[in-house]
């Protein structure tokens, strides 16, 4: 019998990851990651005052040390190569809804309303936008002026 279960049975383990879609498991490839990654730090860093670090294992961007986007690379193999983004309330709900392929709730900051976007499934355009107001939402009033 197993220790702290009279009856003899295991409790069953339960991943709270969704399965993962062959089209999203098909996205993660090395040069993919390097691609995305890439596109986002340029479009990062265009910003002002913002300094690239490594923050739990991933590229992480910080106007005046304050995080505004997290590069998302298949982070514990959940088929995403991402970021995620802080955004204004009620954005991350309307955005997962009206387009899941593109946007998700991530892991620990979704909770606090930030949102995953797909680097994939947005063009370059859409990807500034998403970042510049992210950027602003934690950006400090006097340096936004600049943008």
């Amino acid at each position: 019998m197993a220790a702290g279960h009279q009856d003899g049975f295991k409790p069953l383990l339960v991943s709270m990851n969704p399965p993962k879609s062959p089209t999203r498991t098909s996205r993660i490839s090395a040069a993919n990651s390097k691609k995305q990654l890439e596109r986002l730090r340029r479009v990062c860093t265009a910003l002002p005052e913002t300094i690239e670090k490594l923050s739990h294992g991933e590229p992480t961007f910080f106007v005046r040390k304050k995080v505004f986007a997290m590069f998302d690379n298949n982070h514990h193999n959940d088929g995403h190569i991402a970021v995620w983004l802080p955004a204004p309330p009620g954005i991350q709900a309307a955005l997962t809804q009206a387009s899941p392929e593109k946007f998700f709730r991530p892991p620990y900051v979704g909770p606090r309303g930030w949102v995953g976007v797909e680097l994939d499934q947005v063009d370059d355009e859409e990807l500034r936008s998403h970042v510049l107001q992210a950027w602003r939402l934690i950006a400090p009033k006097k340096i936004q002026t600049s943008v």
